[in-house]
């Protein structure tokens, strides 16, 4: 079973709920077709990095 992670800053109200389910489905599909893997069994995870503006 796959499992990617993948960490985003926030910045400017952004990745929005949409922008985050494209990565996914887009990680999902490229994880399938390289390396063969059943998208159903594939686990993306995304991370909000916040930053700091001191």
């Amino acid at each position: 079973m796959p499992y990617i992670n993948i960490k985003i800053t926030k910045e400017n109200n952004e990745p929005t709920k949409e922008q985050k389910a494209l990565l996914i489905e887009i990680i999902t599909n490229l994880v399938s077709e390289v390396l063969g893997r059943n998208k159903a069994l594939t686990a993306v995870i995304i991370d909000d990095i916040e930053t700091d503006k001191c």
